[in-house]
């Protein structure tokens, strides 16, 4: 539950540390927001948003998980249109320039 804050739900998922994408790092992140959209529609939820997972201090590299998490959203809008809005949370210019240009070139 949301409890006290402005939301109904919180999914909350913990990203894979960023060892140099020798560990599986990439399937681990995609599954992340996997994960979190398939519960997202189970509880018919309409929007969600994301912050930019693991690339703060588990230093996983913003356009490597911006390509990831792009990907797996048109993914899933494209086989699950229920979803009425995606935000993607940047926590800088620099950050929200590589998502801007990352959506971009998905749609």
């Amino acid at each position: 539950n949301g409890y006290n804050l402005p939301a109904t739900w919180v999914i909350h998922t913990v990203g894979p540390v960023w060892h140099g994408g020798r560990d599986g790092e990439d399937k681990l992140l995609a599954s992340c927001y996997r994960n979190s959209l398939e519960l997202a529609s189970r509880h018919n939820i309409k929007t969600i948003a994301f912050p930019a997972i693991s690339t703060g201090v588990y230093r996983f590299p913003t356009e490597r998980a911006t390509k990831i998490a792009t990907a797996q959203v048109f993914a899933h809008l494209s086989a699950s249109p229920h979803l009425e809005k995606v935000t993607f949370v940047c926590f800088d210019k620099r950050a929200r320039q590589v998502y801007e240009a990352a959506v971009e070139g998905m749609e």
